[in-house]
């Protein structure tokens, strides 16, 4: 976060704040909101750990078009979650905005997930491929609709600190059974039943579990009007503010770094399993595996809570790193039959897992926090929107390229793999993420708020609030009040959508100069975004050969640039309206001086 211009005067001890009356929330109402949670997270696994191996092996088609699949569908996902965050704001009904769209959007997730485990019988491999990737968008899309908008709810309910540790306190809860019980049942249905019956019969249980717990939420759960009718922030300016915090984009970049191997580990795990492992009966140790690794990260979960309380987040956060990076470089030492090993590997790797899962959001919350001194804002929704979408498409190489290099050495389904296979899944599954694990420990290492950081942050912006400068406890710099930098609230969201560097050419060659940059940059990302789209089709004709790694990297990049374009069409927009509306010079070098201060130490 770039500091706004310097004060010399000193902040004053911040007041206590004002008590006010809590707002409860009824016990059927957190049930009614965390409930769906249960049957989200359970249909994640069968995806992330079981869908890959399931058609390859088993309806047979060819890895690389599993890969462009997986490429084409998180692509899509991370391109519609800002869309259906900003219709979800946008939306003005009966039953609310965000209510009507979870009505629809969890049974045509359901739909798509039976469908997704149901291809038909009479399809070959490259009909079949056609069918994983058609249902895999539509299941996304549907997950898309109805978990933007909940994830939105949440925070509307209630604006009480501690209601709301409890109401995403039973959200997560239902999210671990969730996730526990799908660790082992997926595999175990597959071994008992056959895998096209396990899968079905999972996927009508949980995908129609779904529908009926969202329905129930939006039966339940009233939208609170107040919120209903705030006018949401702009995208482009959200953006952009986001990426100034510094310390997030630190934070950020250590999330990053792990999603760059993220889905290695579900992905492969099948594949390491049976083709490395070679036990009787895989898909029954597959479950086994996956209830040792989950079942130890909340076994852990406690003390690790307890560790954050007196070493503070930070500490604990880097020992999570610990076993993380040692577990998974042992797995690339262990071989044919050596279950037990694996076991013991796994649990001392998961122990640290469910650790990851809440010091993220802590620390997100305490930059959030840091962001707050600067803006006077409380911005989580696109803190949040950002982390999602940034996220998601860096997770796309791990989901895609694994499956490509595999094909590439001549993979193949349900046979003795050739040595050169066989190394490929273990170095890929093991020392891949162990890498990223160590680079990014490296990384958090300099993450710079501590608890004594964060209680100079919250008296900062408690002077803030009584009309009195701050300092910057990372910096040393004295802020103003975010009222009273020279630039009044809705000039400063309209100047956003522009660079720093952008608004001084304004300053000396004119107005015209926004549209030309905006432009340009759009043209560049929709060239970039038509170039793969074009190289894909071109390379992809026969959905029963293996298509390559390249399209899958074109997939990608096609998204990114696209996702882009997208940006930069706002920008132009606004540029337009510039060019018909000029801002006063002396607010825009005030804008500039409050965007361009000093950068903020981490």
């Amino acid at each position: 976060m770039q500091p706004a211009v310097a004060e010399k005067s000193s902040p004053e001890a911040p007041a206590a704040r004002a008590p006010t009356a809590p707002e409860r929330l009824a016990l059927g109402i957190k049930l009614a909101y965390g409930a769906p949670n249960f049957a989200g997270a359970a249909m994640v696994i069968p995806i992330a750990i079981h869908l890959s191996i399931f058609y390859s092996d088993v309806i047979l088609v060819p890895l690389g078009v599993i890969a462009l699949a997986k490429a084409l569908g998180r692509a899509w996902d991370a391109l519609t979650d800002p869309i259906m965050g900003w219709v979800s704001d946008r939306t003005r009904s009966p039953w609310g905005r965000r209510r009507p769209w979870m009505a629809i959007g969890a049974p045509a997730a359901a739909l798509s997930f039976v469908a997704m485990f149901t291809p038909p019988e009479s399809f070959d491999p490259g009909g079949a491929g056609l069918w994983l990737c058609a249902t895999y968008i539509l299941y996304y899309l549907g997950q898309t609709v109805y978990a933007i908008p909940h994830y939105g709810l949440g925070p509307e309910l209630t604006t009480d600190y501690r209601e709301r540790s409890s109401l995403f306190g039973w959200e997560q809860g239902f999210s671990v059974a969730g996730t526990m019980v799908a660790a082992a049942i997926p595999g175990l249905l597959a071994a008992r039943l056959g895998a096209r019956a396990g899968y079905f019969w999972f996927a009508v249980g949980f995908g129609s579990l779904l529908a009926v717990l969202y329905w129930n939420l939006v039966w339940r759960v009233r939208e609170r009007p107040d919120f209903a009718n705030r006018v949401p922030n702009p995208l482009v300016p959200g953006v952009r503010r986001v990426l100034r915090n510094r310390v997030f984009r630190l934070l950020l970049s250590v999330y990053l770094i792990g999603s760059v191997t993220g889905a290695i580990p579900g992905t492969l795990m099948p594949y390491f399993v049976t083709y490395v492992l070679k036990p009787e009966n895989p898909t029954w140790w597959i479950s086994i595996f996956l209830t040792i690794y989950f079942g130890f990260g909340f076994l852990f979960l406690p003390a690790w809570v307890w560790l954050a309380r007196r070493a503070g987040k930070k500490l604990a956060w880097l020992l999570s790193f610990v076993s993380a990076f040692s577990g998974s470089l042992a797995l690339f030492f262990v071989g044919e039959g050596d279950l037990l090993e694996v076991g013991v590997i796994l649990a001392w790797a998961g122990s640290s897992f469910a650790a990851r899962l809440f010091l993220g959001p802590a620390i997100q919350a305490d930059v959030i926090d840091y962001d707050e001194l600067y803006t006077g804002k409380r911005r989580e929704a696109q803190y949040g929107a950002l982390w999602s979408v940034m996220t998601k498409f860096m997770v796309i190489p791990s989901l895609t390229i694994p499956l490509a290099v595999l094909a590439s050495l001549g993979y193949q389904p349900n046979v003795e793999q050739s040595p050169q296979v066989q190394f490929a899944i273990r170095a890929i599954f093991a020392l891949a993420p162990a890498a990223t694990a160590l680079v990014a420990f490296g990384v958090a290492c300099f993450f710079p708020i501590s608890e004594a950081i964060h209680r100079e942050i919250w008296a900062g912006i408690e002077a803030h609030k009584r009309g009195d400068a701050a300092t910057d406890p990372l910096t040393g710099v004295v802020l103003p009040p975010p009222n009273d930098r020279g630039v009044d609230e809705d000039t400063g969201w309209f100047l956003d959508h522009f660079t720093s560097g952008e608004l001084r050419r304004v300053l000396g060659d004119g107005a015209a100069t926004l549209l030309r940059d905006a432009l340009g940059w759009c043209l560049v990302s929709l060239a970039l975004c038509g170039a793969g789209a074009f190289y894909t089709f071109e390379a992809v004709r026969d959905l029963s050969e293996e298509p390559g790694l390249l399209p899958v990297v074109a997939i990608v990049v096609a998204g990114v640039a696209f996702s882009m374009a997208l940006f930069h069409a706002i920008r132009v927009r606004a540029a337009i309206l510039y060019r018909r509306r000029p801002i006063d010079p002396a607010i825009l070098r005030a804008h500039i001086r409050s965007t361009s201060g000093p950068a903020t130490a981490v």
